[in-house]
């Protein structure tokens, strides 16, 4: 068998309706899409959501919440994730980046203190909490927000 030998089974694909071509093929004259009116006219049909000038259930619905636009996008990784970096290594956006820890637009990145960790690195980040700088700074690494 080749590729140029395949073929869909038989009875699988049907042929589309070829409207509109004459009366005496049973589809034609109007097509099947009645006598008049806005859906049998060309370009016709209602916008998505449209329920026949009845108030549509979006503007039915009360709003709801509240969407901040000043809100900042701020990305929180763990101790535990910095395992994949090795023993006095540093630790920056970049090389958060590199290892994959870090993915999409974003503010900022703050370390939080979840997990543990046994050798020292040197740390460039925006934001840290108390424990994970204690965990640092315990362990003999270094810290320098920016």
């Amino acid at each position: 068998m080749k590729l140029n030998e395949l073929s869909p089974a038989r009875g699988s694909r049907k042929l589309k309706k070829r409207l509109g071509r004459g009366v005496g093929s049973g589809t034609g004259k109007t097509a099947g899409r009645g006598t008049k009116g806005h859906n049998s006219r060309s370009g016709g049909g209602v916008r998505p959501g449209f329920e026949g000038g009845q108030m549509p259930i979006h503007r039915r619905l009360p709003k709801r919440g509240f969407k901040n636009i000043f809100k900042k996008n701020i990305i929180a990784i763990n101790i535990r994730d910095l395992s994949k970096f090795e023993s006095g290594s540093t630790v920056d956006e970049a090389a958060l980046i590199r290892m994959g820890l870090v993915k999409g637009k974003r503010d900022g990145i703050k370390l939080l203190g979840q997990g543990k960790i046994d050798y020292p690195l040197q740390i460039k980040i925006n934001q840290i909490s108390k424990n994970a700088r204690e965990k640092i700074e315990s362990v003999g690494g270094s810290i320098e927000v920016i």
